[in-house]
This record gives C-alpha cells, structure tokens and sequence, in this order.
C-alpha cells in the first residue's frame, strides 16, 4: 500500500514537470472583491481620452461578471488633452462623447477635471459637460483618492497590435 502511494505521488509529480510550453494557460476565475480604482487621464491627443474608456468599460465588465460591480468605485482624473473632447463647447468637433461620459457615469463612474489644465487650455469650469466635475488640481485629487485607499491605475495609449498583425510581422508563427 506504501509504495502504491509513492507511486501515485511518483506520477502526480512528473506529470507536472511535463508541462511545457504547449500546455495551454490556465483561467482564474476567482471572485473580485469590491475595488477602489483611480484612472489618471493625460494624453496627448482629445479623442485619446474617449478610447481610454474602454480600459474603465473593461474594469467595471470584470467587476459585474466576476466580483462586486455594486460596491466598487471607479474615478478618472483627466487633466490632458482629453479635455478639449468633455468640453461641451466642443461637442460638433466631438460627437459622441457626451453620450460616452454619460454612460459611464450612469455607470458609477466619476470624472473629474483639473480645473488648472482647464485654464492653461482655455476653459472655464462651467465649460464642461454636466457629467464632469472640475476640481481644483489633478495632482491634489489624484492624492487624495490615494490616500483613501483607491488603486492608481494609468491607461497608457498605444496602437493594438493584433495576432494577425504580429503573424504578419513573423511569417514564422504562421
């Protein structure tokens, strides 16, 4: 019996130093407990902000299908260029953002504006959409949610490079 269970043991244990780089990933599927998220938004393009949604979009999906989507928050601090587009004194050079920042915030989710780079741009801070709250500084605000425990986040833009792209680019994956 003893050695019946060294034997077991024996195989359990080399069908793990099997594994190798055919093996296919695993998937944790583990709950999200609820979380405190604080995106930090400055990019160098307007619309750069409305793709960067899709990082805050993919956050709260994560949340509503593994974890706890109702006792999380989720902030944006922007204080970029970005700001240009949640002006709605620009709303005919942006269509289709008011309806963005909507949705997220029907979501939850809070976007605030640094009212220092709302003036070095131009604006006033009843020159945005009613869905965005201008605050003093970023950098006192991005603290501050810090200080209470929410996570940094930065979503860093960058042109998607697709695996059909990257097959492409090494003709050697195909």
């Amino acid at each position: 019996m003893k050695s019946l269970a060294i034997l077991a043991f024996v195989l359990a244990a080399s069908s793990a130093a099997v594994a190798g780089p055919a093996d296919p990933s695993k998937f944790d599927s583990t709950p999200y407990k609820p979380q405190k998220a604080l995106y930090d938004f400055n990019f160098a393009k307007p619309l750069d902000g409305k793709a960067a949604f899709g990082y805050v979009k993919n956050h709260l999906k994560a949340l509503q299908e593994y974890g706890d989507a109702k006792n999380s928050r989720i902030v944006i601090v922007a204080h970029g260029n970005e700001l240009h587009a949640f002006s709605r004194k620009n709303r005919d050079a942006y269509p289709g953002m008011y309806e963005a920042l909507k949705e997220l915030a029907d979501a939850g989710v809070s976007i605030r504006v640094c009212s220092n780079a709302a003036r070095s741009r131009g604006y006033k801070p009843d020159e945005f959409y009613d869905v965005v709250t201008v605050v003093p500084a970023a950098v006192s605000e991005l603290a501050k949610y810090q200080n209470e425990g929410y996570s940094y986040m930065y979503a860093e833009m960058f042109p998607r490079l697709t695996r059909e792209e990257l097959v492409k680019q090494h003709p050697e994956l195909q």
